[in-house]
């Protein structure tokens, strides 16, 4: 049986990453019969009406999903294909008690127009009481008009689906997890709807390990233990997880119920990460920093001939006193993407996934490559950069990294292609 998705019309690139990535986490076959950016209807093949259900279920980006009773350009062809390819199911709901509703995107219908249309459906025989709450089956014609349709003076819709609603999605809580409402932001807080999408697409579920190196006020690990994970998190600068007072990483866990999904956070560099060699994560999700504000900084010295002995000040340890800053050198953003890559590489579980998000400056191309590592294989791209870690045995020998100019220098500019860009202006991506 056919099926059809209702998309929110938000986001759009990322509606099929995450059905596609939904459809893994349910280890299920999809096929993508239909699908355009510029329409949120989305026509599906999947085993059976179980599947289609637990595919939605989680989704953000989809509202709902229905079993295809017909479909056509006018309600004539429409009423021709509801006979053609669902008369052996009318029978099945002929008692029920059920509804109609209307969903006409980019366009509008009056209630009188809605009351005809729907009664042009009378031929399914249905004999059950009409119910507008609590339905046993709802049904809804859906109408695709084009963009502006009224103002063009566009009397019609290009395409007209009448649908049997199986089940929605977890659309509705993205206003739950909204930045607005939440106990602790920073600056650099992942919008919260891009956050669940974000762990969506990695793949977060129950019993599964997840941890972002630049955790900042938590924003992904929160949507990561959403979905069951058990989250992580570390980040060089201990003040965006300690905040002030009780306004805190750990509140916004607290604030959502979360505690029991999170493992913990720790400061640390993560070129310099206290955690042992070992592949334990299923998920890595971050948004990076990108040094446009204030240059990128690693832990370390400036100054390379500097030694690393112990400074002791009125005989204790310089560096265990509670007011001790590590100092820091200016970090390449380039080193920096391979540096993501290799620790997923080293710590990623067999198929477990990496996604990070790359800087955009006003949805304008940047000649800044993908990254690429021998170990990991691309399964999305663009803003959103999703990788699998291919097990040992699929490996191809030799390093397949994307080979990169270097940039030399010492200071913010001259390590940061992407911060020169930002204010000089972005060259077009030579493809």
């Amino acid at each position: 049986m056919e099926y059809m998705i209702r998309f929110t019309q938000v986001h759009e690139t990322f509606r099929l990453a995450e059905i596609h990535a939904l459809a893994v986490l349910e280890n299920m076959n999809l096929e993508i019969l239909s699908y355009s950016p510029t329409s949120p209807f989305c026509f599906i093949k999947v085993p059976s009406e179980e599947a289609a259900i637990r595919l939605v279920r989680r989704s953000i980006l989809a509202k709902s999903i229905y079993e295809v009773w017909g479909k056509g350009e006018n309600y004539v062809e429409v009423h021709a294909n509801v006979h053609n390819i669902s008369s052996h199911l009318w029978p099945l709901y002929k008692d029920a008690s059920f509804k109609f509703s209307f969903d006409a995107f980019q366009g509008s219908r009056t209630v009188t127009e809605q009351r005809k249309l729907i009664e042009g459906f009378h031929f399914l025989g249905f004999e059950g009481p009409i119910k507008m709450k609590g339905a046993e089956q709802d049904f809804c014609i859906c109408e695709d008009w084009k963009f502006d349709a009224v103002g063009l003076g566009v009397l019609e819709p290009e395409s007209i689906y009448l649908g049997r609603y199986l089940g929605g999605s977890e659309r509705d809580i993205v206003g739950k997890y909204d930045l607005k409402k939440r106990k602790y932001i920073c600056t650099t807080s992942m919008d919260a709807e891009l956050a669940l999408i974000t762990a969506n697409i990695t793949l977060a579920a129950p019993g599964k390990l997840f941890y972002d190196p630049f955790v900042g006020s938590g924003s992904f690990p929160v949507a990561a233990a959403h979905f069951g994970a058990l989250a992580f998190g570390s980040d060089i600068d201990g003040r965006s997880i300690r905040g002030k007072g009780k306004s805190n990483l750990l509140a916004n866990f607290v604030q959502y119920g979360l505690t029991n999904q999170f493992g913990d956070s720790f400061v640390a560099d993560l070129t310099n990460t206290p955690l042992r060699t070992a592949r334990i994560f299923d998920g890595i999700v971050c948004d990076p920093p990108y040094g446009v504000r204030e240059g990128l900084k690693v832990l370390g010295s400036r100054d390379s001939t500097k030694g690393k002995e112990v400074v002791f000040r009125d005989g204790k340890a310089h560096h265990e006193e509670d007011s001790y800053i590590p100092p820091k050198r200016p970090y390449s953003f380039l080193a920096m993407l391979d540096d993501i890559l290799e620790f997923a590489s080293i710590s990623l579980v067999d198929h477990g996934r990496l996604s990070f998000w790359m800087p955009t400056a006003n949805d304008q191309d940047q000649e800044i490559k993908i990254p690429q590592h021998p170990c990991l294989q691309i399964t999305r791209s663009r803003r959103l950069i999703t990788y699998r870690r291919i097990p040992d045995a699929e490996v191809v020998a030799g390093d397949a990294r994307t080979e990169r100019a270097r940039e030399n220098g010492v200071n913010a500019d001259d390590l940061n292609p992407f911060r020169k860009g930002y204010f000089k202006g972005f060259k077009p991506i030579l493809r």
